[in-house]
């Protein structure tokens, strides 16, 4: 009787957990209080890279000045797009994220066939100007329907007969691969140069175009380490952080 006394009593003293919706929470006064409510906060949800510095510099002197620790933190690349701030551990071997950052970038369709109008206007709004977006425009804008031909067996080479004049026109080799520069990362980063391979047909709607990615992603590659590189230079001067890619 003693020892079940005992045990009633501690059970007592213990917060009741219960689980509702997916979520844990303990009861006190009969209040429901979200377990780790605390590792479960939304992070701060930003679309530059500029905001991500200047939030870790503003941050860091307030917390620095508060409490006299400078807090440890990562910022983590993930991807050409995409970078964390995170925690190192804490007491429960978990990383809090802090901020979260996404590059707002124009969805362009490649690796697929588009009518003429579509694909040129994708080409002047989501791309840089260079040299060969230039001669890209030059032929699908002027190429004459039904005069896409085909050399060869290797899916490369084409021919087209393109408008040069009001009366004129003349025979033109596709150019390939083009070197652009898409729209594809942070704008604080130098956009990155991707070859693609640029191919016309003719269809029952007339001429349609596409771009087919030619180096097999690795522009990703050397966007993260961009981006790696420009934030490694704007937090120079801050402590307790530690850039990875």
């Amino acid at each position: 009787m003693i020892k079940e006394a005992l045990q009633y009593i501690i059970g007592l003293q213990q917060p009741k957990i219960e689980e509702i919706n997916g979520e844990s929470y303990y009861f006190h006064n009969d209040t429901p209080i979200l377990v780790n409510s605390c590792r479960r906060c939304r992070p701060l949800e930003i679309s530059t890279l500029t905001s991500l510095v200047e939030y870790i510099k503003e941050r860091m002197a307030y917390d620095f000045n508060g409490t006299g620790e400078l807090p440890q933190m990562i910022v983590h690349v993930e991807s050409e797009t995409e970078v964390r701030l995170v925690t190192v551990f804490n007491d429960d071997m978990d990383r809090w994220e802090l901020a979260h950052v996404k590059a707002r970038v124009p969805d362009i369709e490649l690796n697929k066939f588009l009518d003429q109008e579509s694909f040129i206007i994708q080409m002047q709004s989501m791309f840089q100007q260079t040299d060969d977006k230039a001669i890209v425009m030059q032929v699908a804008g002027n190429v004459e329907d039904k005069t896409i031909a085909n050399y060869g067996d290797d899916g490369v080479t084409q021919k087209a007969t393109i408008k040069t004049g009001l009366a004129n026109v003349e025979d033109v080799f596709v150019p390939n691969p083009v070197r652009l520069k898409p729209f594809r990362t942070f704008h604080e980063i130098e956009q990155p140069v991707i070859d693609f391979v640029f191919r016309m047909k003719n269809g029952a709607c007339g001429v349609s175009c596409a771009l087919f990615e030619a180096d097999g992603g690795a522009w990703k590659f050397r966007t993260v380490h961009s981006i790696e590189e420009y934030l490694k230079k704007e937090l120079g001067g801050v402590g307790n952080i530690v850039v990875l890619s």
